[in-house]
Formats: C-alpha cells, structure tokens, sequence
C-alpha cells in the first residue's frame, strides 16, 4: 500500500473506533453513501463525493493536457501563471512545489505582486480557475491580464489564446471563457467541492500546463483507492485520530513536514481541507501549519501533532503520514470526510464564508471606512476592536509591546491567535516569520495566512468553528497601486476593503482585533518581530 499511518501516544476512545467499524462507514464511504454524515448533510452530500472518483475519472484529462501542453511550447508559451484561490489554488501549487516545476500562483489583491506576475508576457499562458466563477479576486486577475497583454500588442483574438480556463459547468466564467475566445475550456465535475479537488482539472490542468506528470499523480491515488474499504486502511486510521484528538481535548492539528520525501507546501492544502470542512457548528478541528515538527507550538496541550512524511514524534500524541502526493490528497480527504462523521458535522459545506465577503461589497459600494489609528508607534499605526486596548498606555515608550502583551493575554482557556497579513507574500515575506515569533510567547495555538488568501481556506473556521479566536491583522501602504481594469476599484483598494471587511466580520462576533498598519512595510516587519523578540 502507498500510503502509511503510524500512531504514538493518542488515546483513542473505544467507542470511536467501534462506532465506525459498527457502522461500516469505509465501505458506505467508497460506495458514496450521503446519509453517513445524518438527515440535515445528506442534500448536500449526494452531490459532494465525486472525489472518490477522481483516480479513476481524471485520467481522461491526462492526454489532452500533454497534447496541450506541447501545443503552448511549440509557440514558446512556456510560463504558467495560475489564476485561482482556496481549491482552485493550493493542491496545484503543492503538486509544482513537490516536483520541482515552476508555476506562478497568484492568489492576491496586493498590488504589487499582481504587478509581479504580469511579467515575461511574451512567453506566459494564464490559467484562470473558479468553480463558482464568480470570485472577486480571479476575475480581477482575469481583466488585469487583458489589458496587459493589449497594452503589448495582441490583438483580441491573440489575447484570447493566452487564456485557459478551468470552471463548473454553466458558470459565469464558462460563458466568460467562451466570449473571449479562451484557447482552451475546462469543465470539471460539479459533484467535487473545492477543497476536494485536488484531483480534479482544478488540480491537474494548472500542474500539467506547467510540466508535471499528472498521470502518475493518479496512479498514486488509485493504488490508495483499492484499499480504502478495507478495515485498519490507513487513511481510515488517519481518520480516526483525527476525531480521536478532537474527543480527547486535541482540537487543534499542528502539520509539520518529516525527514522523508518532501510534499512541499502539503501544510497549506490540508490547512485549508480540514478548516473548512469541520470549522462550522461552534466546533471543529483547528489546523496549524508549523515550520517544523519542533517549531513553538508543535507540544501545545490541546494540539494533535501531524507529520507529514515522517514518523510520529515519541513522547507526544502525534501521528505519522507518509506516501506518494497523490496518495497523500486522497487519504487526507478521505481521513477528513470521516473524522466529519466523529464529530458530527457536514463536511462538505461552508455557511460562514459570505459575511465577509458581503461586507467587501458593502465598502467598495460606499468607500473605505475612515479609521483613525489610536496610535502612531515607527512605521505602525495602531487600531483595535473588542476591547482587547482598553487601559494599555499606547503612549509609554514600549507602547507596541503592551499592545501585543494585550492581546497575547486575550486568548482565552483552549483558544487560538490568527496572523493575518494582507502583504504581498513575495516582497514582505519576512511577515511570515510572524507565527513562530508570536508563538513562542503563547502557549495557545497561533496560525498565520496571508490575505485574503485565507479566506477561502481557514475563514470558514474563523467565522463558524468555536468563537475563542484572537486575531492580529497587518495591512500596509501601497507605493504603487494598479487599476482593476473596468472596475470603479483598484487592487490596492479591493484590498483594503476585503481587509476591512474581514475586521468587520470579526467585530460582529465580537472577537478581539488588534490591526497593525504598516506605514513602510518592511521596516514595520522588522519593527514587529523585533518587538516580539
């Protein structure tokens, strides 16, 4: 069997493990039973478990990419930039990562590294991928990329050619694809939730234009397939502990990579399957994606470690996971699908993920709100929500410090902290040194996402999972903005308001905010870290 689960030091309930075997539930799980997660899911389920199928359905892709991919290279196309967020960004991101191929992934409003990704023009196809066909920030990348390749020369039908598409059927972005004239037109399978996609076109088309070996990605995933009825499999095993952890106190999943064959960037797929999937309710699983498997963190009380390509840690309730990619994709999906079962929620929806994408709405409608900073500190503006300033002197001389200490001390019994960084992720990169660096004065979980990449990813957990997060969000000046062509908005604006947005969701649930302004952004970093020591 390609994949392989080991276990040390987790107590696992008998009656988890009863349950599922009484229950059946790998067999009815193959077999795509939509009654296994209760009455409320089963709608919504029925028409969620194409992924099971993907090993097998997905190989029709396979030819006609490669036959793609060398129509691209015979015109000297061969620079892939991807379009996409959430679903449609990450697997094929981690699926390049891992093989050593280049591919641009561009799932940001920030300006400047928009800006970044319009270059080499003469030699880059985009690939611009949506299930809904209605995300704000690919169809802003869409029109970006128009009017650049207009502005050097292609005429509308040569524009047209740079594009490929990968959409739901009768999406707005399928009629888009067709007015345009997009070189080539990808529908995937409708039954397939974003987060499962992995091995979907959404997965593949992107990964496959870039240069990677799909077909063997498959072939990964169906030697898994075969065995996934089977009793003690491991990705069932896998499931299990993860809805052990969560009976047993270990809410939270700190993913660390192993010594073994590195899946690079495997943390932040799964970040984003297991948040959204289980983070609804008032419950679910909070993963936490660490630097490695001893980064500050990885020992927390309530945390589950994960390593992925490796072996459990000995002395602390960890598990192992190792296995080819495309084995890797499948069991996690297929470990999350059951620890839905455990926990008792529906892990193929996500009823949280529009406020604030309606408050974006709202702000580009009507304008950016106008917050004054509570105060000036360096190269930070300081501002909060929730209570979490109330009595810290921002005038002292360590006024930054206090203000962390703050909200540090905010984090309640079983909580978390979220960074949050609307930066640009190439230039500012330093700001994901943040985690660790306010993780080491906590003992409470701390995760980190750019934004508004996480949005698509840990926000439905945010929003929907259990109310005891404590956010810091960083924004910063932008010197050089870029217009949203045909939009009353630039990058640099739809940024700031999905930024603002975001703390105004948070302050209807009334959770601590502390907002972080960066007047210069790389000497507020430094400023940053270096307060926190």
């Amino acid at each position: 069997m390609t994949l392989q689960f080991r276990c040390s030091g987790l107590e696992v309930p008998e009656n988890v493990r009863t349950q599922l075997g009484d229950d059946d539930v790998a067999k009815r799980l193959v077999a795509e039973d939509a009654t296994l997660w209760g009455p409320e899911a089963e709608s919504e389920a029925s028409v969620r478990l194409g992924w099971l199928d993907l090993p097998a359905t997905s190989r029709a892709l396979v030819s006609g990419l490669a036959e793609l991919r060398a129509e691209l290279a015979g015109e000297g196309l061969d620079r892939v930039v991807l379009c996409g967020m959430g679903g449609s960004s990450l697997a094929p991101e981690v699926i390049c990562r891992t093989a050593g191929v280049p591919l641009v992934v561009l799932d940001t409003t920030d300006p400047g590294q928009v800006a970044g990704a319009m270059s080499d023009l003469d030699r880059t196809v985009v690939v611009v991928s949506s299930e809904s066909g209605g995300t704000i920030e690919t169809e802003s990348h869409r029109r970006a990329f128009v009017a650049a390749f207009t502005e050097v020369g292609l005429d509308e039908k040569e524009v047209g050619r740079r594009f490929v598409v990968v959409t739901d059927p009768g999406s707005p972005l399928a009629d888009t694809a067709a007015a345009m004239g997009a070189r080539a037109v990808f529908l995937a399978d409708p039954n397939v939730g974003g987060r499962y996609s992995a091995l979907s076109a959404f997965g593949l088309v992107p990964a496959a234009l870039a240069g990677v070996d799909v077909g063997a990605l498959l072939d990964e995933a169906a030697d898994l397939a075969e065995h996934l009825t089977e009793p003690g499999n491991p990705a069932l095993e896998l499931g299990v502990a993860l809805g052990a952890g969560f009976r047993t106190g270990r809410d939270k999943v700190a993913l660390g990579a192993g010594s073994g064959p590195r899946t690079e960037g495997f943390g932040d797929w799964a970040e984003q399957l297991i948040a959204e999937s289980t983070g609804k309710g008032g419950r679910g699983l909070l993963p936490v994606v660490l630097e490695s498997v001893d980064a500050p963190g990885s020992t927390a009380p309530d945390a589950l470690l994960a390593v992925v390509d490796g072996d459990p840690v000995a002395g602390r309730p960890s598990v192992g996971v190792t296995g080819p990619l495309g084995a890797q994709f499948l069991g996690w999906e297929f470990a999350t699908a059951v620890a839905g079962r455990v926990l008792g929620i529906n892990p193929f929806e996500q009823p949280n993920v529009t406020a604030s994408e309606e408050n974006t709405a709202r702000i580009l409608e009507s304008g950016l709100p106008d917050e004054r900073p509570l105060a000036t500190i360096g190269a930070v503006e300081l501002c909060a929500s929730g209570g979490v300033l109330d009595g810290v002197d921002l005038s002292a001389s360590d006024g930054l410090r206090l203000a962390l200490d703050a909200l540090l001390a905010a984090v309640p019994p079983r909580g978390y902290l979220a960074v949050m960084a609307y930066l640009d992720r190439v230039a500012d990169a330093r700001a994901g040194e943040l985690r660790a660096a306010v993780a080491r004065r906590t003992e409470h979980a701390v995760t980190f996402g750019w934004g508004p990449r996480f949005l698509h990813s840990t926000g439905q957990y945010h929003e929907g999972g259990p109310q005891v997060g404590v956010f810091l969000q960083l924004t910063g000046a932008v010197p050089e903005d870029l217009p949203v062509p045909d939009r009353p908005y630039s990058f640099g604006v739809l940024q700031a308001a999905q930024a603002a947005g975001y703390r105004q969701a948070l302050a209807d649930r009334q959770r601590p905010l502390l907002h972080l302004h960066l007047t210069d952004r790389s000497a507020g970093i430094a400023q940053v870290l270096d307060t926190l020591g």
